[in-house]
């Protein structure tokens, strides 16, 4: 079982357990008989966190503890042939205490229970159609990686999802319609629409269409995004209401494999995007390489990635999807210290490096080096340092520290001055 629960670990920590998709939740097979499958969804997750600076926060050193819990059923039937209806329903209840995260989104005393998944779909070996709440992840996550943007009450309680801001809790969009056509080999497509109830995204309507080609060498991928209606609501004056995803258009071209080399990692996105209601056009892309030395005790692994936004780039729906750094650069940077979203009007170099002394233990370490292009109040060129585990205690926990320091190289910066911040995060799954 721990062997499995270690193959298992990318998945559960930094994809579903963290902020990628919630189809990944563990469960428990209630009835499995006869092409009839029902499942009871459990997702837990706690987390504590300090800092010994602020960006926002009242508290000069603020600490805070998240947790949501995510609980519901999913299920599906077989129809004959290869063809099976599917859905789910899950509830999600969600808290933060103490002194609320760093930037000052949240007061540590938000609480409260919401619907999260509730879809329904059909598939067969041709296709997958779904309708309902659910959560959108195309690609790595660079542009889309759910609605999971969870603000407190600290601005305005209208914006509040429930207070687990770094856990994004919350991830699945209000309104879906996702075609899948294809299988995992070979040329297949995505059609979707969503519309999301976040009022810290302007409660966006999008759709588009993603195109890959998967083979052994890599997967290709290009979609077309296209902005369709906001509903601003002039909450911190219009701060949220991103008028500019009202008609505008995202080209993504972008690739990831190992080129048919074993141990190497390439990846690579661009986005053309061509804003609405006259906002200034923007680009944003990103080049990464890396190299796993398998032969070599505990298999270190070394990648570099060099990633370039433009001033007025909007991230959209960007999140964590395939480790720390992805597509959060930096936990005190991208989390809190950046004044606004950490991708844009910035160039980041990266440096990872990861191995694994055991079977149930990986420990890594990010460097981070932020130029910021914007000479706004609050941002400031500046290093960051994340050093972090991975750790499967057992079958039903695995926890994950990470220690990070973080310096603006500037006191023009949302910390005020130009001293290394230490921070400090630990998180807590337990999967079932």
């Amino acid at each position: 079982m721990k062997t499995k629960m270690k193959r298992r670990l990318p998945g559960i920590l930094l994809g579903a357990a963290i902020a990628a998709a919630s189809g990944t939740a563990s469960a428990y097979n209630l009835v499995n008989e006869n092409g009839t499958e029902l499942n009871f969804d459990l997702e837990i997750i706690a987390g504590y966190f300090s800092s010994q600076e602020t960006y926002g926060n009242p508290d000069s050193k603020p600490s805070w503890t998240e947790i949501y819990a995510k609980y519901g059923f999913s299920g599906s039937k077989a129809l004959g042939g290869d063809a099976a209806v599917y859905g789910a329903i899950n509830a999600l209840s969600a808290g933060a205490w103490g002194d609320g995260e760093a930037s000052g989104v949240t007061t540590g005393n938000e609480r409260g229970t919401e619907l999260e998944d509730v879809y329904a779909g059909f598939r067969n070996s041709m296709f997958d159609f779904s309708v309902g709440r659910q959560n959108i992840t195309l690609g790595d996550g660079f542009l889309m990686n759910g609605d999971s943007l969870n603000f407190g009450e600290a601005i305005d309680p209208a914006l509040s999802r429930d207070g687990a801001y770094w856990l994004a809790a919350r991830k699945a969009f209000d309104k879906t319609a996702w075609l899948k056509i294809g299988g995992e080999q070979g040329l297949r497509s995505d059609l979707f629409w969503f519309e999301s109830d976040n009022k810290a995204q302007g409660q966006a309507e999008m759709a588009g269409i993603n195109v890959e080609h998967n083979s052994d060498i890599g997967t290709f991928g290009l979609m077309y995004l296209k902005g369709l209606d906001v509903t601003p609501t002039g909450i911190a004056g219009g701060a949220f209401d991103n008028p500019q995803r009202d008609g505008q258009k995202n080209i993504s071209l972008r690739y990831q494999g190992n080129a048919g080399v074993e141990n190497l990692f390439l990846s690579a996105e661009y986005v053309d995007q061509t804003q609405g209601n006259n906002a200034p056009d923007a680009q944003a892309w990103y080049v990464e390489g890396g190299w796993t030395f398998a032969n070599t005790p505990w298999s270190p692994s070394v990648n570099y990635r060099y990633s370039t936004f433009d001033v007025g780039y909007d991230q959209l729906f960007t999140g964590f999807n395939r480790g720390y750094g992805t597509w959060f650069q930096g936990e005190v940077w991208a989390n809190y210290a950046a004044a606004g979203p950490g991708n844009t009007g910035v160039d980041v170099h990266h440096i990872g490096v990861k191995a694994n002394p055991s079977e149930l233990l990986t420990v890594g370490a990010l460097y981070f080096d932020f130029e910021d292009k914007t000479g706004a109040p609050g941002r400031s060129d500046a290093q960051e340092l994340n050093l972090y585990a991975e750790w499967v205690v057992n079958d039903h926990l695995i926890v994950s520290p990470l220690l990070g320091f973080f310096k603006p190289d500037s006191a023009n910066s949302t910390q005020g001055n130009d001293d290394t911040n230490t921070y400090f995060q630990v998180l807590a799954i337990v999967p079932f």
